[in-house]
């Protein structure tokens, strides 16, 4: 069976990443990276884990981990090279642009400096794992897709939002166990990442909650990652809900359900938070403010089912996870508090590869790393953080400008989900290293890319206008 499973997965990406490469290096369109990227990271951990247990083969899970680093070279090659005249490229930057250049800039001059107790070589890999997003950004910074290829980037996201729930129901009630206990997930992090397996079932203390029930993951890396990734399915379902035929409705609606579902099951008291920020985000922007009252109506009910109807077991859940007295609360706060005092005592950060839950950091070494925030803090110093924080603040920004302004809806609907995503996963960047969350982490950064693109188009055109108008006047 584990032969077969190997099988299928194998021609699927390998499918998928000659047909990619095919598009860029003979067509010239690099641009179509995503479209294999966006099929493909959701099943990253479960594609990787099954190739280890039917092969057992460390070397062979290598050539299929480092095929999305192939890929965004490959990308960036054939754009170098389709440039038909680099000297005449423009360079319109924006702030956002500038923003992650003087990030990229500190994190490259952190790589050469003697700082930290961690080797060259983790420093490089964790310089990659910052530098992937960001080329993610700039060939996204430099697409411009039709209405039709925009359209097929949602129509991946829709399907990936309805099989992860489809997974979940069939975890939940037909198999009864977690997928990864059927794919090898444990075998493939004790031999691959060196990580035993914990937790009541075999796998990591993730995919369980304090009552020992189960929390799900479907096809992605863990609980976390899917809860993160299906805000991007529910924003995505919510915009062309809004923005198309009534009669087409039903279809949008069951996207966020799917979402909402699988958002349940993952059992992520963090993402069900990032949801309703999310939702008061969406709110102010479309002048919704009956549904902040709804909003607030339902959370006072909320209260009043917690205080007088919830079980005993349930309330002291609440209770404890807002006063930070359970397990995993207390977790967070001991690590931020670590972070803090490090970022204190060092302003000026204590090297790459020190801080966050990436492979390329020693355990040892490790100070925080269940907040991406802090996590650049204690590398980086709070220069670094501010910077990344600086960057996500303009980049959502930008996006509602294009959203305000253009007259593309296809584009509309892009800026929109990057702006409400990245909104959403705030919370999570608070209790995890939510930027390893590679599926919503890169698609949300080229649609960031996407936009400032589109924001830099709306720039120009409207500066040429007011150039006509006075040029007849």
């Amino acid at each position: 069976m584990a032969i077969i499973f190997l099988f299928i997965f194998a021609a699927a990406i390998g499918i998928g990443f000659l047909w990619a490469a095919q598009e860029m290096v003979f067509k010239g369109k690099w641009a179509y990276f995503i479209f294999f990227l966006a099929a493909y990271l959701p099943f990253y951990i479960t594609s990787l884990s099954v190739i280890h247990l039917a092969s057992r083969s460390p070397d062979l899970v290598t050539v299929f981990q480092v095929i999305k680093e192939v890929t965004l070279l490959i990308a960036l090659l054939t754009f170098l090279f389709y440039q038909k005249n680099l000297k005449d490229y423009p360079l319109r930057f924006q702030v956002t642009d500038w923003a992650i250049l003087a990030f990229l800039s500190l994190t490259f001059l952190y790589l050469l400096l003697p700082l930290g107790g961690a080797s060259f070589v983790n420093k490089a890999l964790y310089f990659k794992s910052i530098l992937m997003p960001a080329v993610v950004y700039f060939l996204g910074r430099n697409t411009t897709f039709s209405t039709l290829e925009l359209k097929r980037i949602f129509v991946i996201i829709f399907v990936i939002a309805i099989g992860a729930f489809a997974v979940n129901l069939l975890e939940n009630f037909v198999l009864n166990t977690h997928l990864q206990q059927l794919t090898g997930y444990a075998l493939y992090n004790q031999a691959i990442n060196d990580i035993e397996p914990s937790g009541n079932f075999g796998l990591t203390w993730t995919f369980e909650t304090q009552a020992v029930t189960m929390r799900l993951a479907s096809f992605f890396s863990d609980p976390l990652e899917m809860a993160s990734s299906v805000l991007m399915g529910f924003a995505s379902g919510l915009i062309w809900y809004l923005t198309t035929k009534k009669s087409h409705h039903w279809f949008y609606l069951l996207i966020m359900l799917c979402s909402l579902g699988s958002l349940v099951f993952s059992a992520s008291r963090a993402a069900f938070g990032a949801f309703f920020i999310m939702i008061f985000f969406l709110a102010l922007v479309f002048g919704l403010y009956r549904l902040i009252a709804a909003g607030f109506l339902a959370l006072c009910s909320f209260v009043v089912y917690v205080l007088f109807f919830a079980s005993t077991e349930f309330f002291y859940f609440v209770v404890d996870t807002i006063t930070f007295q359970n397990t995993s609360s207390i977790g967070h706060v001991i690590e931020w508090v670590l972070a803090l005092d490090s970022m204190f005592a060092n302003p000026l950060g204590i090297g790459l590869a020190t801080s966050g839950n990436s492979g390329a950091v020693n355990t040892e070494l490790r100070v925080g790393g269940e907040n991406q925030f802090l996590i650049y803090g204690v590398q980086l110093g709070w220069l670094g953080m501010f910077l990344y924080i600086f960057i996500l603040f303009s980049g959502i920004v930008l996006s509602l400008r294009v959203f305000y302004r253009t007259d593309d809806v296809m584009e509309a609907r892009l800026a929109f989900v990057a702006a409400a995503v990245k909104v959403g996963l705030l919370l999570p960047l608070f209790t995890a290293n939510a930027e390893l969350y590679t599926y919503v982490s890169w698609l949300t950064w080229w649609m960031m890319g996407y936009s400032v693109n589109a924001y830099s188009r709306l720039v120009l055109q409207e500066k040429r206008l007011v150039n006509l108008s006075q040029s007849i006047t």
